[in-house]
């Protein structure tokens, strides 16, 4: 599995629209557009790489109350087993009425034997 179904996965579940790269269908009350930022093995064994590490940004959208958005989707994060490594307020968009909030995240996963 990759940290982007993953992701899709969740924000299914949640019942929040979600996709990858920039939002492609009509804009709904709230969304989540999943920005991939790094993909690295920074965990060695015997000068071979064991994890790979996947880090991702989640770009949140709300014309709603973004507190309570970011707050349901930190604990379907954390109930998943992602890192956060960062979260922060972006902007008010006045000339589209969402709030913007990201969340940085990271997911390890074990590689195969090469």
């Amino acid at each position: 599995m990759t940290i982007l179904s993953e992701l899709n996965t969740l924000f299914n579940s949640l019942s929040i629209q979600s996709e990858t790269g920039k939002l492609s269908d009509k804009a709904t009350e709230e969304y989540v557009v999943l920005v991939p930022i790094s993909d690295d093995f920074s965990l060695f064994c015997d000068d071979k790489p064991e994890y790979e590490t996947s880090e991702v940004r989640l770009s949140i959208f709300t014309k709603g109350n973004y507190m309570q958005l970011k707050k349901k989707i930190v604990k379907g994060l954390i109930q998943n087993n992602f890192t956060i490594t960062d979260k922060r307020y972006v902007e008010f968009e006045n000339d589209t009425g969402y709030h913007h909030y990201n969340i940085d995240v990271a997911k390890y996963y074990e590689m195969e034997k090469i």
